[in-house]
């Protein structure tokens, strides 16, 4: 296990001054949740009966990162170790100085409590940013000065732009290699091999905050104005799937959409699996089935042929399922389920940051970062399904 470095990198070091919200933006593996875990308890050791606001994507990956992780606060504690009470959902030090855990998928639990201090994991990722932002500002109304701390790789969603521009935000930046010291061997020169001067590895790496590809087809700005968290009911659902290439291959990407009664198409859910078994991806897949009640999957056969409906039959022997087939390139696929965006014929039923990537960074070369756009290939086939092929079932083959 290593040790925190004797000398920190002058971005994980606390800013000095009056500030309230102190940015770190940095690439993977670069020490900011080291950081973030090391600001909290330092804190709570300091000041005894403080209480601290721990925010996360979901309240897994706020025990599994911020609190049990390789970096986490419970991993690096020094003299009054906390314990965490997973029954109350609190870390708690000898001084009385306490810890809750929130997820950015229900931001409405943050009314209530109130806090001194708060860190928040990967910020580019939350479900409900705008919203757990807003309601974590509330509770962080106890002692002189409330501050909160932000670890995040950067993704140019309007919540981080917004606290780059605020006047009490201290932006900081560390890039992967200033961590180098603590990665494993090799890794460096393989990240900078494969994704070195790309997009994504200039965001992934070296934290950079990578605006919208001036080609791509989708833009945040537009993706944000569609964005609704609560949609009406639904009428129709449906589960599109990319599906692996091989049966050797290790993800598959499901996007799960549903129609309103306006005949919007509402988009519920990013189902996407990686690092699975062929059995796995078709168990995710007909769990994310099930779980939203849909009405049938959508499957590209482009690659696995029949292999894919076979595979999904296997586990569910009457799922409905049907094939399609692209006969066209991606970005001409893409260019109609677009266009439904800029009429406002569709909406984001809450946030996607993966998927949302890809469209915004997909273009006239059919990639995104440089790689097959896989989310949104699942995305296209959804929509196309819903809203382009309305005579009953979704007859796309020639799409």
């Amino acid at each position: 296990m290593r040790l925190w470095p004797i000398e920190r990198h002058p971005a994980q070091e606390e800013p000095e001054g009056d500030w309230r919200v102190w940015l770190l933006m940095g690439g993977r593996g670069s020490g900011k949740t080291r950081a973030g875990a090391e600001w909290v308890h330092e804190s709570a050791l300091q000041a005894p009966r403080l209480r601290i606001a721990l925010v996360a994507e979901t309240l897994g990956d706020a025990r599994e990162v911020m609190i049990d992780g390789v970096s986490g606060i419970c991993r690096i504690a020094r003299g009054q170790r906390p314990e965490f009470e997973a029954s109350r959902r609190r870390l708690v030090w000898p001084n009385g100085s306490m810890a809750q855990i929130f997820s950015s998928e229900d931001p409405e639990s943050l009314r209530g409590p109130q806090f001194h201090l708060a860190w928040c994991d990967e910020l580019g990722k939350w479900r409900h940013p705008q919203e757990t932002w807003d309601m974590l500002q509330f509770a962080l109304r106890l002692g002189e000065r409330p501050q909160a701390l932000v670890t995040t790789t950067p993704r140019p969603i309007p919540l981080l732009r917004a606290l780059m521009a605020d006047r009490g935000t201290v932006l900081k930046r560390i890039k992967t290699a200033d961590n180098a010291r603590n990665l494993a061997a090799g890794f460096l020169e393989a990240m900078a091999e494969r994704y070195g001067g790309t997009r994504l590895g200039r965001q992934e790496l070296d934290g950079e905050m990578i605006t919208d590809r001036q080609d791509a087809l989708w833009s945040r700005d537009r993706i944000e104005a569609v964005r609704q968290r609560l949609p009406a009911p639904l009428s129709r659902i449906v589960v599109a799937v990319d599906p692996p290439a091989t049966a050797s291959s290790q993800s598959c990407c499901g996007i799960v959409a549903g129609l309103d009664g306006a005949g919007r198409a509402v988009v519920l859910a990013d189902a996407s699996v990686t690092g699975a078994s062929p059995a796995g991806w078709a168990n995710a897949v007909v769990r994310a089935f099930r779980r939203f009640d849909a009405d049938r999957v959508v499957a590209e056969v482009n690659q696995g042929g029949e292999m894919v409906p076979a595979m999904l039959r296997s586990i569910d022997a009457v799922l409905p399922v049907t094939m399609v087939r692209a006969t066209r390139g991606k970005f001409l696929r893409a260019e109609p389920v677009a266009a439904l965006y800029e009429q406002g014929r569709v909406t984001h039923a809450g946030s996607f940051p993966e998927l949302e990537d890809q469209m915004c960074d997909f273009g006239p070369d059919g990639l995104s970062s440089g790689r097959s756009p896989d989310r949104v290939d699942a995305l296209v086939w959804a929509l196309t399904a819903l809203v382009l092929d309305r005579r009953g079932e979704p007859k796309i083959r020639g799409v």
